[in-house]
């Protein structure tokens, strides 16, 4: 019975201080005191309440504009954010502080930040890749602006791993039309792949497809443009042997060679 009443006492004293915290944090935002909105908006951001951090350093931003203090405001800002993991406002305060301070002791940071919340919104190869694209183009301009920094590194690698992912938004879009039985859109998609990323891991298969995809659209092909088609079919075997004369894909490719010339003899 005594360590139940005592139980019943401890979340009541819980309870009531949860009720004094969120009063006085509701005082805080109506309040017209920007110096101690700031200080507290630090404390908060520092016991990880970004939420409420965040809500204050909205109030004051635009008040602190101009001042000595301004771009220390908006890196908590964009950190407070960041850790509530919404790369999009994250990456906009960080952009802000960056374009707007450059001779900030934050600038070089928030220059990387910038290119790092693209990265964290970048999907996996089958989608959109718009902020692949942007994360590189910000990786490569803190390289430029920053050469020394000791991040440079990072973004290198970030950057090969975003290239990487567009190679494979690349090579899965190109094959769709493959898959789809669009054998003339597959040569056309499927080439513009391989001349894009000429060093991509999927050239064998690429050049296979291409291959196949001409014996294809010549097998399917009205009688009138089959010797054309196929002739195109035999001009990309011998490039496909040349390039990779062991490939797993050769005797597939043989036959299709040998089909193609049975038409045209």
């Amino acid at each position: 019975m005594f360590l139940k009443k005592r139980h019943i006492g401890l979340f009541i004293i819980t309870f009531t201080l949860v009720l004094a915290s969120c009063s006085g944090y509701e005082k805080l935002l109506k309040s017209s005191d920007y110096k101690l909105k700031f200080e507290k908006s630090v404390e908060y951001y520092e016991d990880g309440d970004y939420v409420r951090a965040s809500r204050l350093l909205d109030q004051i931003a635009s008040m602190y504009r101009g001042t000595t203090k301004a771009d220390t405001v908006y890196y908590y800002q964009a950190y407070s954010y960041f850790h509530q993991r919404d790369y999009i406002l994250g990456g906009h305060h960080f952009a802000n502080l960056a374009g707007n301070y450059p001779n900030s002791a934050f600038a070089e940071e928030a220059d990387f930040m910038t290119g790092y919340c693209f990265y964290m919104q970048s999907p996996r190869p089958s989608l959109d890749q718009d902020n692949t694209i942007n994360a590189i183009a910000a990786f490569q301009v803190f390289i430029i602006s920053y050469p020394s920094s000791r991040r440079v590194a990072d973004a290198h690698k970030f950057i090969t791993e975003l290239q990487d992912k567009l190679v494979e938004k690349s090579y899965l879009s190109a094959k769709l039309y493959y898959d789809l039985g669009d054998y003339k859109a597959s040569i056309i998609a499927l080439r513009n792949s391989l001349n894009e990323y000429p060093e991509t891991k999927h050239r064998e298969e690429l050049m296979y497809l291409i291959l196949r995809s001409n014996f294809l659209l010549a097998s399917n092909s009205i009688l009138s443009k089959q010797k054309e088609r196929f002739q195109s079919a035999v001009d990309e075997y011998y490039s496909f042997i040349s390039e990779f004369p062991e490939s797993k894909y050769r005797r597939d490719a043989d036959r299709i060679y040998e089909n193609s010339m049975v038409y045209l003899n």
